[in-house]
Protein backbone atom coordinates (compact mmCIF):
# COMPACT_ATOMS: atom_id res chain seq x y z
CA UNK A 1 0.00 0.00 0.00
CA UNK A 2 1.50 3.33 -1.04
CA UNK A 3 0.74 6.68 0.40
CA UNK A 4 0.81 9.68 -1.86
CA UNK A 5 1.89 12.93 -0.27
CA UNK A 6 0.73 16.24 -1.67
CA UNK A 7 3.66 18.21 -3.00
CA UNK A 8 3.67 21.92 -2.09
CA UNK A 9 2.85 24.23 -4.96
CA UNK A 10 5.43 26.61 -6.41
CA UNK A 11 3.80 29.51 -4.57
CA UNK A 12 3.94 27.64 -1.25
CA UNK A 13 7.64 27.08 -1.77
CA UNK A 14 8.40 30.68 -2.77
CA UNK A 15 6.44 32.56 -0.08
CA UNK A 16 8.59 31.38 2.90
CA UNK A 17 11.66 32.78 1.15
CA UNK A 18 10.27 36.30 1.65
CA UNK A 19 9.18 35.90 5.27
CA UNK A 20 11.04 37.27 8.28
CA UNK A 21 12.91 40.08 6.55
CA UNK A 22 13.69 43.16 8.64
CA UNK A 23 11.79 45.87 6.77
CA UNK A 24 13.43 48.74 8.67
CA UNK A 25 16.83 47.44 7.55
CA UNK A 26 15.57 47.03 3.98
CA UNK A 27 14.23 50.60 3.99
CA UNK A 28 17.60 51.99 5.11
CA UNK A 29 19.38 49.90 2.45
CA UNK A 30 16.98 51.23 -0.20
CA UNK A 31 17.54 54.85 0.92
CA UNK A 32 21.32 54.55 0.81
CA UNK A 33 21.19 52.70 -2.52
CA UNK A 34 19.04 55.49 -3.96
CA UNK A 35 21.53 58.09 -2.77
CA UNK A 36 24.30 56.03 -4.32
CA UNK A 37 22.61 55.90 -7.71
CA UNK A 38 21.87 59.64 -7.54
CA UNK A 39 25.46 60.53 -6.69
CA UNK A 40 26.88 58.13 -9.29
CA UNK A 41 24.67 59.48 -12.07
CA UNK A 42 26.01 62.98 -11.48
CA UNK A 43 29.64 62.09 -10.82
CA UNK A 44 29.92 59.40 -13.49
CA UNK A 45 27.51 60.34 -16.27
CA UNK A 46 30.47 61.25 -18.54
CA UNK A 47 32.62 58.42 -17.19
CA UNK A 48 31.78 55.71 -19.71
CA UNK A 49 29.36 53.10 -18.40
CA UNK A 50 30.15 53.80 -14.74
CA UNK A 51 26.52 54.53 -13.74
CA UNK A 52 25.15 51.43 -15.50
CA UNK A 53 27.89 49.27 -14.00
CA UNK A 54 27.16 50.69 -10.54
CA UNK A 55 23.49 49.75 -10.92
CA UNK A 56 24.46 46.26 -12.08
CA UNK A 57 26.76 45.85 -9.06
CA UNK A 58 23.91 46.89 -6.77
CA UNK A 59 21.61 44.28 -8.29
CA UNK A 60 24.33 41.66 -7.82
CA UNK A 61 24.74 42.70 -4.17
CA UNK A 62 20.96 42.52 -3.68
CA UNK A 63 20.90 39.00 -5.14
CA UNK A 64 23.73 37.93 -2.82
CA UNK A 65 21.91 39.48 0.15
CA UNK A 66 18.73 37.57 -0.68
CA UNK A 67 20.51 34.22 -1.14
CA UNK A 68 22.66 34.51 2.01
CA UNK A 69 19.61 35.61 4.03
CA UNK A 70 17.97 32.24 3.24
CA UNK A 71 20.76 30.41 5.07
CA UNK A 72 20.29 30.08 8.86
CA UNK A 73 23.14 31.49 10.99
CA UNK A 74 23.98 27.97 12.20
CA UNK A 75 24.76 26.89 8.63
CA UNK A 76 26.70 30.11 7.93
CA UNK A 77 28.85 29.30 10.96
CA UNK A 78 30.00 26.06 9.30
CA UNK A 79 31.61 28.12 6.51
CA UNK A 80 33.79 30.13 8.93
CA UNK A 81 36.86 27.86 9.08
CA UNK A 82 36.96 27.00 5.32
CA UNK A 83 36.57 30.68 4.35
CA UNK A 84 39.27 31.79 6.78
CA UNK A 85 41.63 29.05 5.59
CA UNK A 86 40.97 29.91 1.95
CA UNK A 87 41.58 33.60 2.65
CA UNK A 88 44.92 32.93 4.37
CA UNK A 89 46.02 30.62 1.53
CA UNK A 90 45.16 33.27 -1.07
CA UNK A 91 46.98 36.00 0.90
CA UNK A 92 50.10 33.81 0.96
CA UNK A 93 49.67 33.24 -2.78
CA UNK A 94 49.59 37.01 -3.26
CA UNK A 95 52.97 37.35 -1.52
CA UNK A 96 54.49 34.52 -3.57
CA UNK A 97 53.20 35.21 -7.09
CA UNK A 98 50.73 38.08 -6.81
CA UNK A 99 50.07 40.76 -9.39
CA UNK A 100 51.57 44.21 -8.74
CA UNK A 101 49.70 47.39 -9.68
CA UNK A 102 50.79 50.92 -8.78
CA UNK A 103 53.50 49.64 -6.47
CA UNK A 104 51.22 47.34 -4.44
CA UNK A 105 51.04 43.53 -4.71
CA UNK A 106 47.40 42.89 -3.78
CA UNK A 107 45.94 40.71 -6.53
CA UNK A 108 46.27 37.10 -7.67
CA UNK A 109 45.12 35.32 -10.82
CA UNK A 110 43.08 32.17 -10.11
CA UNK A 111 41.44 32.08 -13.53
CA UNK A 112 40.12 35.55 -12.77
CA UNK A 113 42.02 38.34 -11.05
CA UNK A 114 40.81 38.76 -7.45
CA UNK A 115 41.84 40.72 -4.37
CA UNK A 116 41.89 38.15 -1.52
CA UNK A 117 42.03 40.77 1.24
CA UNK A 118 38.40 41.66 0.46
CA UNK A 119 37.36 38.11 1.45
CA UNK A 120 38.90 38.57 4.91
CA UNK A 121 36.55 41.48 5.69
CA UNK A 122 33.83 38.83 6.12
CA UNK A 123 35.90 35.71 6.83
CA UNK A 124 37.72 37.30 9.79
CA UNK A 125 34.65 38.16 11.91
CA UNK A 126 33.06 34.84 10.88
CA UNK A 127 36.10 32.93 12.15
CA UNK A 128 36.26 34.79 15.46
CA UNK A 129 32.50 34.48 16.01
CA UNK A 130 32.78 30.72 15.39
CA UNK A 131 35.71 30.54 17.84
CA UNK A 132 33.85 32.25 20.68
CA UNK A 133 30.61 30.35 19.97
CA UNK A 134 32.46 27.09 20.61
CA UNK A 135 33.64 28.46 23.95
CA UNK A 136 30.40 30.07 25.09
CA UNK A 137 30.05 30.04 28.86
CA UNK A 138 33.64 28.95 29.47
CA UNK A 139 35.70 31.74 27.89
CA UNK A 140 39.19 32.07 29.35
CA UNK A 141 42.05 34.54 28.90
CA UNK A 142 43.82 32.02 26.65
CA UNK A 143 40.83 32.09 24.28
CA UNK A 144 41.26 35.82 23.78
CA UNK A 145 44.99 35.31 23.18
CA UNK A 146 44.20 32.78 20.43
CA UNK A 147 41.62 35.19 18.98
CA UNK A 148 44.21 37.97 18.77
CA UNK A 149 46.55 35.53 17.04
CA UNK A 150 43.88 34.59 14.49
CA UNK A 151 43.35 38.32 13.84
CA UNK A 152 47.04 39.23 13.69
CA UNK A 153 47.91 36.72 10.93
CA UNK A 154 45.74 38.10 8.08
CA UNK A 155 46.29 41.70 9.24
CA UNK A 156 50.07 41.24 8.98
CA UNK A 157 49.78 39.57 5.55
CA UNK A 158 47.62 42.46 4.24
CA UNK A 159 50.01 45.08 5.65
CA UNK A 160 52.83 43.30 3.83
CA UNK A 161 51.19 43.95 0.42
CA UNK A 162 51.05 46.89 1.52
CA UNK A 163 47.37 47.86 1.99
CA UNK A 164 46.86 49.91 5.14
CA UNK A 165 43.19 50.75 4.44
CA UNK A 166 42.01 47.14 4.08
CA UNK A 167 44.19 46.05 7.00
CA UNK A 168 42.48 48.62 9.23
CA UNK A 169 39.03 47.40 8.15
CA UNK A 170 39.90 43.74 8.80
CA UNK A 171 41.42 44.73 12.14
CA UNK A 172 38.33 46.75 13.09
CA UNK A 173 35.94 43.90 12.24
CA UNK A 174 37.99 41.43 14.26
CA UNK A 175 38.41 43.73 17.25
CA UNK A 176 34.65 44.32 17.26
CA UNK A 177 34.01 40.58 17.64
CA UNK A 178 36.61 40.27 20.40
CA UNK A 179 35.11 43.26 22.25
CA UNK A 180 31.52 42.02 21.94
CA UNK A 181 32.68 38.58 23.12
CA UNK A 182 33.42 40.07 26.53
CA UNK A 183 36.87 41.67 26.46
CA UNK A 184 37.27 43.73 29.64
CA UNK A 185 37.25 47.53 29.47
CA UNK A 186 40.42 47.43 31.57
CA UNK A 187 42.21 45.96 28.56
CA UNK A 188 40.53 48.24 26.03
CA UNK A 189 41.13 51.65 27.62
CA UNK A 190 44.98 51.63 27.89
CA UNK A 191 45.58 51.12 24.11
CA UNK A 192 42.91 53.75 23.32
CA UNK A 193 44.53 56.26 25.68
CA UNK A 194 48.01 55.51 24.27
CA UNK A 195 46.70 56.01 20.73
CA UNK A 196 45.12 59.35 21.72
CA UNK A 197 48.39 60.53 23.30
CA UNK A 198 50.30 59.41 20.22
CA UNK A 199 48.00 61.36 17.90
CA UNK A 200 48.37 64.52 20.02
CA UNK A 201 52.17 64.18 20.02
CA UNK A 202 52.17 63.57 16.27
CA UNK A 203 50.15 66.72 15.60
CA UNK A 204 52.28 68.75 18.05
CA UNK A 205 55.60 67.62 16.52
CA UNK A 206 54.36 67.24 12.95
CA UNK A 207 56.73 69.78 11.39
CA UNK A 208 59.82 68.16 12.90
CA UNK A 209 58.74 64.59 12.13
CA UNK A 210 57.89 65.42 8.51
CA UNK A 211 61.21 67.06 7.67
CA UNK A 212 63.18 65.59 4.79
CA UNK A 213 65.55 62.86 5.90
CA UNK A 214 63.45 61.80 8.90
CA UNK A 215 62.49 58.12 8.63
CA UNK A 216 59.53 56.43 10.33
CA UNK A 217 60.65 52.85 10.83
CA UNK A 218 57.17 51.49 11.53
CA UNK A 219 55.57 52.84 8.32
CA UNK A 220 56.30 52.65 4.60
CA UNK A 221 57.46 55.86 2.93
CA UNK A 222 54.13 56.34 1.13
CA UNK A 223 52.25 55.93 4.42
CA UNK A 224 54.50 58.52 6.10
CA UNK A 225 53.84 60.87 3.17
CA UNK A 226 50.07 60.46 3.57
CA UNK A 227 50.20 61.31 7.28
CA UNK A 228 52.43 64.34 6.68
CA UNK A 229 50.17 65.47 3.84
CA UNK A 230 47.19 65.22 6.19
CA UNK A 231 48.94 67.44 8.74
CA UNK A 232 49.79 70.05 6.09
CA UNK A 233 48.22 69.52 2.62
CA UNK A 234 49.81 72.76 1.38
CA UNK A 235 53.23 71.11 1.72
CA UNK A 236 52.65 69.76 -1.82
CA UNK A 237 49.42 71.37 -3.14
CA UNK A 238 49.81 70.15 -6.71
CA UNK A 239 51.06 66.68 -5.81
CA UNK A 240 50.37 64.63 -2.70
CA UNK A 241 48.08 67.25 -1.16
CA UNK A 242 45.95 67.75 -4.27
CA UNK A 243 43.34 65.12 -3.33
CA UNK A 244 42.69 66.50 0.14
CA UNK A 245 42.68 70.15 -0.94
CA UNK A 246 40.23 69.61 -3.80
CA UNK A 247 37.99 67.47 -1.59
CA UNK A 248 37.82 70.18 1.07
CA UNK A 249 37.16 72.87 -1.54
CA UNK A 250 34.27 70.83 -2.98
CA UNK A 251 32.74 70.16 0.45
CA UNK A 252 33.08 73.80 1.51
CA UNK A 253 31.73 75.23 -1.75
CA UNK A 254 28.52 73.21 -1.33
CA UNK A 255 27.42 75.45 1.55
CA UNK A 256 24.26 74.56 3.45
CA UNK A 257 21.98 73.45 0.61
CA UNK A 258 24.51 72.59 -2.11
CA UNK A 259 24.87 73.78 -5.69
CA UNK A 260 22.18 71.43 -6.96
CA UNK A 261 22.04 68.10 -8.74
CA UNK A 262 24.47 67.93 -11.71
CA UNK A 263 25.67 71.49 -10.91
CA UNK A 264 28.94 70.74 -9.10
CA UNK A 265 31.77 72.66 -10.75
CA UNK A 266 34.61 70.92 -8.88
CA UNK A 267 33.12 67.60 -9.93
CA UNK A 268 32.31 68.23 -13.57
CA UNK A 269 35.44 70.26 -14.30
CA UNK A 270 37.34 67.21 -13.03
CA UNK A 271 39.17 68.86 -10.15
CA UNK A 272 38.16 66.02 -7.81
CA UNK A 273 40.33 62.93 -8.36
CA UNK A 274 38.60 59.53 -8.17
CA UNK A 275 35.23 61.27 -8.11
CA UNK A 276 33.29 58.02 -8.66
CA UNK A 277 35.19 55.89 -6.15
CA UNK A 278 36.99 56.95 -2.97
CA UNK A 279 36.22 60.69 -3.29
CA UNK A 280 32.59 60.50 -4.37
CA UNK A 281 31.55 61.95 -0.99
CA UNK A 282 33.20 65.24 -2.03
CA UNK A 283 31.17 65.31 -5.25
CA UNK A 284 27.98 64.50 -3.31
CA UNK A 285 28.73 67.21 -0.71
CA UNK A 286 29.26 69.87 -3.37
CA UNK A 287 25.87 69.26 -4.95
CA UNK A 288 23.77 68.56 -1.83
CA UNK A 289 25.59 70.64 0.79
CA UNK A 290 25.47 70.32 4.56
CA UNK A 291 21.81 69.26 4.48
CA UNK A 292 22.59 66.33 2.18
CA UNK A 293 25.59 65.37 4.30
CA UNK A 294 23.54 65.32 7.49
CA UNK A 295 20.91 63.17 5.78
CA UNK A 296 23.41 60.55 4.59
CA UNK A 297 25.17 60.54 7.99
CA UNK A 298 21.84 59.98 9.75
CA UNK A 299 21.07 57.11 7.34
CA UNK A 300 24.38 55.42 8.15
CA UNK A 301 23.89 55.93 11.89
CA UNK A 302 20.40 54.42 11.65
CA UNK A 303 21.85 51.47 9.71
CA UNK A 304 24.42 50.89 12.46
CA UNK A 305 21.71 51.27 15.13
CA UNK A 306 19.49 48.74 13.39
CA UNK A 307 22.38 46.30 13.09
CA UNK A 308 23.14 46.60 16.80
CA UNK A 309 19.45 46.15 17.63
CA UNK A 310 19.43 42.93 15.59
CA UNK A 311 22.59 41.84 17.45
CA UNK A 312 20.92 42.40 20.84
CA UNK A 313 17.95 40.25 19.84
CA UNK A 314 19.97 37.38 18.36
CA UNK A 315 19.34 33.98 19.91
CA UNK A 316 22.94 32.72 19.73
CA UNK A 317 26.34 34.14 20.60
CA UNK A 318 27.44 33.64 16.98
CA UNK A 319 24.50 35.71 15.73
CA UNK A 320 25.16 38.49 18.24
CA UNK A 321 28.85 38.67 17.39
CA UNK A 322 28.34 38.63 13.62
CA UNK A 323 25.57 41.25 13.65
CA UNK A 324 27.67 43.47 15.92
CA UNK A 325 30.73 43.03 13.69
CA UNK A 326 28.79 43.86 10.50
CA UNK A 327 27.43 47.02 12.17
CA UNK A 328 30.96 48.01 13.15
CA UNK A 329 32.18 47.40 9.60
CA UNK A 330 29.62 49.85 8.19
CA UNK A 331 30.49 52.47 10.81
CA UNK A 332 34.22 52.10 10.10
CA UNK A 333 33.74 52.29 6.32
CA UNK A 334 31.64 55.46 6.52
CA UNK A 335 33.75 57.17 9.20
CA UNK A 336 37.09 56.49 7.49
CA UNK A 337 35.88 57.49 4.01
CA UNK A 338 34.15 60.71 5.11
CA UNK A 339 37.07 61.59 7.40
CA UNK A 340 39.57 60.96 4.60
CA UNK A 341 37.70 63.12 2.08
CA UNK A 342 37.14 65.98 4.54
CA UNK A 343 40.79 66.08 5.61
CA UNK A 344 40.65 64.71 9.16
CA UNK A 345 42.11 61.26 8.33
CA UNK A 346 44.92 60.16 5.97
CA UNK A 347 43.99 59.16 2.43
CA UNK A 348 43.46 55.38 2.26
CA UNK A 349 41.61 53.26 -0.28
CA UNK A 350 38.34 52.82 1.63
CA UNK A 351 35.09 53.17 -0.37
CA UNK A 352 31.84 54.66 0.95
CA UNK A 353 29.27 51.83 1.17
CA UNK A 354 26.41 52.03 -1.37
CA UNK A 355 27.84 55.26 -2.82
CA UNK A 356 31.31 54.50 -4.20
CA UNK A 357 31.80 52.48 -7.38
CA UNK A 358 33.42 49.08 -6.97
CA UNK A 359 32.59 45.51 -7.94
CA UNK A 360 34.43 43.54 -5.24
CA UNK A 361 33.43 46.03 -2.54
CA UNK A 362 29.76 45.71 -3.55
CA UNK A 363 29.94 41.90 -3.38
CA UNK A 364 31.42 42.17 0.12
CA UNK A 365 28.63 44.58 1.01
CA UNK A 366 25.99 42.10 -0.17
CA UNK A 367 27.59 39.28 1.85
CA UNK A 368 27.72 41.39 5.02
CA UNK A 369 24.10 42.52 4.68
CA UNK A 370 23.04 38.95 3.89
CA UNK A 371 24.60 37.69 7.13
CA UNK A 372 22.91 40.51 9.07
CA UNK A 373 19.55 39.72 7.47
CA UNK A 374 20.01 36.02 8.19
CA UNK A 375 20.43 36.82 11.89
CA UNK A 376 17.32 39.05 11.74
CA UNK A 377 15.22 36.35 10.04
CA UNK A 378 16.28 33.76 12.62
CA UNK A 379 14.67 35.96 15.30
CA UNK A 380 11.37 36.28 13.42
CA UNK A 381 10.92 32.75 12.12
CA UNK A 382 10.20 30.21 14.91
CA UNK A 383 11.56 27.44 12.70
CA UNK A 384 13.95 28.17 9.86
CA UNK A 385 12.30 27.37 6.50
CA UNK A 386 13.97 24.74 4.35
CA UNK A 387 16.55 26.06 1.93
CA UNK A 388 15.18 26.43 -1.62
CA UNK A 389 18.37 25.04 -3.09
Amino acid sequence: MSTEFDKPSLLQRIVPMFLGFDWVLLLLIALLSGLGLLAMYSAGYDHGTRFIDHGRNMLLAAAILFVVAQVPPQKIMFAAVPLYGLGIALLIAVLVFGITKKGAQRWVNVGVVIQPSELLKIAMPLMLAWWFQRREGATRVSDFVVAFGLLALPTALILKQPDLGTALLVLASGLAVIFFAGLSWKLVLPPVLLAAVGIVLLIWNGDALCMDGISWYFLHDYQRTRVCTLLDPMRDPLGKGFHIIQGMIAIGSGGVWGKGFMAGTQTHLEFIPERTTDFIFAAYSEEFGLAGNLFIIVCFLLLVWRGLAIAMGAGTLFGRLMAGAVSTIFFTYAFVNMGMVSGILPVVGVPLPFISYGGTAMVTLGLALGVLMSVARAQRLPVAPPLPF
